[in-house]
């Protein structure tokens, strides 16, 4: 889950933490293709929203950094499900406040734990019976 959600003047609520303004994402629309003939063709319906990450005002020298080593200098989504522009819109800012969440989740540093005693005596019982059952297999010779 990355906690991102698009606000009703258009701007991008990326965790608790970080708010894109509307006027840091680009919008671009585009005609959608696929099927649809002269409709798919001529309508600009699909939406590509594109956010500039070494151009940023609101990103801490941290977010910046994490961005640009994971994606690159611009973070693009977008849509071109819906046959309305204002739908493939949402869907796009919602695809790329989740992309930008998704990417600034810290995740824990994973600690080494040692094999549990009940999982080491299964794994050895199970080595012992492997070792049963191509014992059994071999040609006893006289």
């Amino acid at each position: 889950m990355s906690g991102a959600r698009v606000n009703e003047d258009g701007s991008l609520h990326v965790r608790a933490r970080l708010s894109i303004p509307a006027r840091e994402v680009e919008l671009r629309v585009t005609t959608s293709g696929g099927p649809g003939g002269q409709h798919a063709n001529r309508s600009l319906t699909k939406v590509v929203a594109c956010f500039d990450v070494s151009s940023s005002t609101v990103l801490s020298d941290v977010d910046r950094a994490v961005l640009l080593e994971r994606v690159g200098r611009q973070v693009c989504a977008s849509s071109g499900r819906f046959r309305s522009q204002s739908a493939n819109r949402a869907a796009a800012l919602d695809s790329l406040a989740h992309k930008i969440g998704a990417v600034l989740v810290r995740q824990p540093p994973r600690r080494a734990t040692r094999p549990t005693l009940g999982s080491q005596v299964r794994r050895v019982a199970a080595k012992r019976a492997r070792s049963q059952i191509k014992q059994g297999r071999r040609v006893v010779e006289d």
